[in-house]
C-alpha cells in the first residue's frame, strides 16, 4: 500500500471522517429558550402558514444534499453505499472550503430508479439544492430529469454537467492557444456514459462544428441498432456524416478527443490521427485514458487530465462549488444550459493568456467560486 493510501486511511479513522456539524450561536439558558423550546415554536408555526418563506429561517437557504447511490464511484465502479460515504464526505468538505455551502452526504441502500427519486423527493424539503454523484449511467439520466421536473429546487448531477462545463472551459482556452475555434473544430468524446454524454451535448450546445462519441462498441450513430434510448438522442445530436468505426476512425482529421471512459481507451494511433496540433483530454481518474507522456510522444499539442499531479487539471471540483453558491444565492429553481454555457465561459475567462501547460485556472484560484456563481442566476 502506497504511503498516500496508508495516510488516507489513518487520517479518515482519525477524525471519523472529515466534515461535523457545528451550531452557529452559543448554548445558553436564553439561546435556548429562543432557538429551541418554547420560542422554535413561534417559528414552525409561522413556516406552517407560510411555507414559501422556508429558505429565510432555516438552513434550506445554504445546504445541499450530496446523494449517491454507490452504483458508479470514481474509478471505482459499484461499490455500495458504505464506500460511498467518504467520496460524498469529501465532497461536502469541498463545497465548504471552497465555497461556503453546507452540502451534507446520503448514500442511499438501493439501486432502483422510483426508489431513488422518492426518497430524495421526501427529504428535499430541507435542502436548497440536490447533487447527485456517481450514479451509473443510464439510470442517472431519469433520475436527474424527473427530480427536476418535480421539484422545485436545482438538481444537478454532478459527473455529468460538471463534468461537462469544466471540459468546455479548458476546451475553449486550448483551441485558442492552437489557433482554432469552437465553431470550426471537431472533437470526438470517448465514453458515452453520464459525462460522455453530458459533455457531447453541451459542445453541441455551444455550436461545435462535429462531435463524434464513441462507447465500448465504437461510435455511436444512427447505423447502430444496438443503442438504447439516451444513445439514440445522441446518434441524433452527433455524428452528423454517420460515420463508423472505432475510436481511431472517429479521431480521423480531429481537432480535440476528450477521453471519460476507462484506462487505454485513447491510443497513440488515434492521436496519430488527428489533426494538426491535437488536443488531447485525458480525464478518467485516478488512471487516464492515456498517459501525459504517451500522448506528447504521440504528437500531442496539449494534454489534459483529471488529476492535480499534471498540468491543466480538468476537474469538476472547478465547477459544482460556485455553481451551487450562485443557484442557492439566487434562488435558482432550475439549471438551463444558459447557466451551463454561462459557468464554462466565466471559468475559461479566468485564464488571461492561455498556454499549453495553462488553460484552466487552479482549484485553488480564489476567483473561481465567485467568478461562476455571480452568473448562475435567473
Amino acid at each position: 500500500m502506497s504511503d498516500l493510501n496508508q495516510d488516507a486511511l489513518e487520517l479518515h479513522k482519525k477524525h471519523h471522517g472529515k466534515i461535523s456539524v457545528q451550531p452557529k450561536d452559543t448554548l445558553t439558558p436564553d439561546t435556548l429558550a429562543r432557538y429551541y423550546t418554547p420560542g422554535v415554536g413561534a417559528v414552525s408555526k409561522h413556516l406552517e402558514a407560510h411555507p414559501e418563506e422556508t429558505r429565510e429561517y432555516t438552513l434550506k437557504h445554504n445546504t445541499v444534499a450530496i446523494i449517491s447511490d454507490g452504483s458508479a464511484v470514481l474509478g471505482l465502479g459499484n461499490i455500495g453505499p458504505q464506500g460511498a460515504i467518504p467520496v460524498m464526505e469529501g465532497k461536502a468538505m469541498l463545497f465548504s472550503a471552497l465555497a461556503q455551502v453546507d452540502g451534507f452526504p446520503i448514500t442511499l441502500d438501493t439501486q432502483d430508479t422510483e426508489e431513488i427519486i422518492r426518497t430524495v423527493k421526501a427529504i428535499a424539503p430541507v435542502f436548497g439544492g440536490i447533487n447527485l454523484e456517481d450514479i451509473s449511467a443510464p439510470r442517472a439520466f431519469e433520475i436527474e430529469a424527473r427530480l427536476q421536473a418535480e421539484l422545485d429546487i436545482p438538481v444537478m448531477h454532478d459527473d455529468q454537467h460538471a463534468t461537462a462545463i469544466v471540459a468546455l472551459a479548458g476546451l475553449t482556452n486550448a483551441l485558442k492557444v492552437a489557433g482554432k475555434t469552437l465553431g470550426s473544430a471537431k472533437v470526438v468524446v470517448v465514453g458515452a456514459g453520464a459525462a460522455g454524454s453530458a459533455v457531447a451535448k453541451l459542445l453541441v450546445e455551444a455550436g461545435a462544428a462535429e462531435v463524434i462519441v464513441t462507447d465500448s462498441k465504437g461510435i455511436v450513430g444512427r447505423h447502430r441498432a444496438d443503442l438504447d434510448q439516451y444513445k439514440v438522442q445522441l446518434a441524433e445530436l452527433t455524428n452528423p456524416h454517420n460515420i463508423e468505426g472505432n475510436v481511431v476512425a472517429a479521431a480521423h482529421g480531429a481537432d480535440a478527443i476528450i477521453g471519460v471512459s476507462v484506462a487505454g481507451s485513447i491510443t497513440s494511433e488515434a492521436i496519430n490521427a488527428m489533426g494538426d496540433k491535437p488536443i488531447v483530454f485525458a480525464l478518467s481518474n485516478p488512471s487516464p485514458e492515456i498517459t501525459p507522456a504517451e500522448a506528447t510522444a504521440a504528437g500531442a499539442f496539449i494534454v489534459a487530465t483529471g488529476r492535480s499531479d499534471y498540468p491543466n487539471q480538468i476537474n469538476n471540483v472547478l465547477v459544482f462549488p460556485g455553481f451551487f453558491r450562485g443557484a442557492l444565492d439566487h434562488n435558482v429553481k432550475k439549471i438551463t444550459n444558459t447557466m451551463k454555457l454561462a459557468a464554462a465561459a466565466a471559468l475559461a475567462g479566468l485564464v488571461e493568456t492561455p498556454a499549453v501547460d495553462s488553460i484552466i485556472p487552479s482549484v485553488f484560484d480564489e476567483r473561481v467560486v465567485p467568478t461562476v456563481a455571480a452568473v448562475i442566476k435567473v
